[in-house]
């Protein structure tokens, strides 16, 4: 949800009090900042660091135009100094938090006394930076109707290419305290406009409408750009500096948020206060918000595979359920049969147990399960077969008492699953050899469900499957999600990744058992695909890859291309398909028909690879 819809803290941010004790803004004092005989102005509070010189100081009558007041979430207003400093390391603008619905108007000229504040959208366990602001204000209307002050242009001339300074080491690799410098990081520019009245022109959309109003464009056309419109994250290193995150002031219901999908355009004047939120980080508040240009993005379709060729797919479904609506199965469904072309083998995340998120201890999925096999078929599927392994009660993660599993989905027309009996919850399944090849002890059977790689998070499912008499082995994983990792816009920089550690400890479990089945059988054909959290660039991808062993398919696509979600106006890999070195030759796709669009079915777009075993 937005920030702006949080609760806020009335006290002196724990940040800034720290690097305050800690003299990493040594050198500036409230009364140095102003001045003993001169007034207290915005850019006075903002200072030319994230963190104000006069945090946690009283002010008195500082002047300024409101540019935008916000009646929703956290209600407040900004307001800017129409004069200025000359400083473009100084914003001339600053958020007023109210608490309540603004008294104030678009134009008036007030005076504003109350605390200068660090407040740390998220908390500071979040590692976001800071909106300076003043909270507990006091408002004198000086005058009304006043021309607000003209918008900083947020344009690809204005927006440097590299994206962020490196932290100060001795600051824990924070940011905060070093000098903003805005003709050379654009953080530092968004930065230096924080609170002011800014514009961006036509842009391209990047990141669809969301359920939370709220669209991503890029002010630099030629960042990183596919074909599709979208701006593709390539590497930590290369960051896409011309993503703006785009809200609206007044969403009313007879001009609700307008819907956008990837390469639509925002055209026009889209105008406002430049905001900080918890979730993206650097927004505009539109007060006058552009129009969507519809370009007209279709879903991807996959073609067939051929009669020799078998084809695998994965795919996160978001939490599906028999309470879902029925529309979501079918049009689940209908992805299946007409944009992925009945894959032989699909494999499925987040399919919750039978109660879905009711915590009632359930954890059987066969309703679930029928009711979405029922509509593929009703959409002119193949009747699939599934093979799973209940989960125990609340021990995988997700939504609390949904008991999110992986699922695989058989074409029995095309493909034998071969079942070995006495796989459960907290069995592992181990490597065999029989008939001078490789085989599993239990299929379906889960991969070393103890190790402490797998609390509270999904085990991977394995199952064994012979197509046109040649054994194939896949394995369905859904690895820990990036929450509690920091923002790409923290003020560590770069940002605190924490949640990789547990994924590289599961890639290596994987990985083992992939080096298990190799050993038996150095031609088998194995297959692990799934939800993987994480970049093809990633460290849990070169643990995944670790000796050879397997080899990351979407690196086969054009860099453009490698894409199967949206966050944050970024086009980034999070689900992947990886190959044994017996699977020498096969075709990739990233099949786009959820991630860019403003109505999805999912979040996640499916991946599908066909190949001759």
């Amino acid at each position: 949800m937005p920030s702006s819809a949080l609760p806020r803290p009335s006290a002196l941010s724990a940040v800034v009090a720290a690097a305050l004790a800690a003299g990493l803004l040594a050198g500036v004092s409230p009364a140095s900042a102003a001045g003993s005989d001169d007034a207290v102005r915005i850019h006075d509070i903002q200072g030319s660091t994230r963190i104000s010189p006069l945090a946690g100081q009283r002010v008195s009558d500082v002047p300024g135009i409101v540019t935008g007041v916000r009646t929703y979430g956290s209600k407040g207003f900004w307001f800017q100094d129409a004069e200025g400093d000359g400083d473009d390391a100084t914003s001339e603008g600053l958020f007023v938090y109210t608490g309540s619905a603004p008294t104030v108007a678009v134009g008036d000229r007030v005076t504003v006394s109350g605390t200068v504040t660090e407040y740390v959208p998220g908390g500071t366990s979040s590692g976001n930076q800071s909106l300076t602001e003043i909270s507990r204000p006091a408002v004198t209307v000086v005058s009304s109707g006043n021309p607000v002050p003209a918008p900083a242009a947020i344009s690809l001339w204005s927006v440097p290419w590299t994206y962020a300074p490196s932290g100060d080491p001795d600051a824990d690799g924070s940011i905060n305290a070093l000098p903003l410098r805005p003709h050379r990081y654009a953080l530092d520019y968004y930065e230096s406009l924080e609170g002011m009245n800014v514009r961006v022109g036509s842009s391209r959309v990047v990141g669809a409408t969301s359920r939370y109003a709220d669209m991503w464009v890029t002010v630099n056309p030629f960042e990183h750009r596919n074909h599709r419109g979208g701006t593709v994250y390539g590497s930590y290193t290369s960051q896409n500096t011309g993503r703006l995150k785009i809200q609206s002031l007044t969403p009313t219901a007879e001009q609700p948020f307008p819907k956008a999908n990837v390469g639509d355009v925002l055209a026009g004047r889209t105008e406002g206060p430049l905001d900080f939120s918890q979730y993206g980080g650097y927004t505009l508040a539109a007060r006058t918000l552009g129009t969507v240009v519809d370009r007209g993005l279709t879903r991807e379709k996959t073609r067939k595979q051929y009669r020799g060729e078998l084809a695998v797919a994965t795919y996160n479904v978001e939490n599906l359920d028999p309470s879902d609506p029925q529309e979501k199965f079918d049009a689940l469904a209908a992805g299946v049969v007409n944009n992925l072309a009945s894959p032989d083998i699909l494999a499925l995340e987040e399919i919750q147990d039978d109660s879905g998120p009711k915590n009632d201890g359930t954890v059987g999925a066969e309703e679930t399960l029928r009711k979405f096999t029922d509509a593929i078929k009703a959409a002119g599927g193949p009747a699939y077969e599934w093979r799973g392994i209940d989960p125990e009660n609340n021990k995988d993660g997700g939504q609390p008492g949904g008991n999110i599993r992986q699922v695989f989905l058989v074409n029995p027309e095309r493909v034998s699953f071969t079942d070995r009996a006495g796989g459960d919850a907290t069995t592992s399944t181990g490597v065999t050899k029989e008939y001078g090849g490789a085989a599993l002890t239990h299929s379906p059977g889960r991969i070393d469900p103890a190790n402490e790689a797998w609390e509270n998070s999904r085990k991977p499912l394995a199952g064994e499957f012979t197509f046109r008499g040649r054994t194939v082995f896949v394995i369905a994983n859904h690895f820990a999600s990036k929450g509690g990792d920091e923002s790409l816009v923290s003020h560590h920089q770069p940002p605190n990744r924490s949640s990789e550690v547990q994924r590289h400890l599961q890639a290596k479990a994987v990985n083992t058992f992939v080096k298990d089945l190799l050993k038996a059988d150095r031609r088998a054909r194995v297959l692990v695909v799934g939800d993987i959290n994480d970049f093809e660039f990633s460290g849990t991808t070169k643990t995944l890859t670790d000796g050879g062993v397997l080899c990351t398919a979407i690196t086969s696509l054009p860099r453009s291309e490698r894409y199967s979600y949206v966050y944050d106006g970024n086009s980034q890999v999070l689900d992947q398909i990886l190959t044994s070195p017996a699977i020498r030759r096969f075709s990739y796709d990233s099949v786009h028909i959820n991630a860019e669009f403003a109505d999805q079915n999912s979040d996640h777009d499916p991946q599908v690879l066909r190949f001759r075993p």
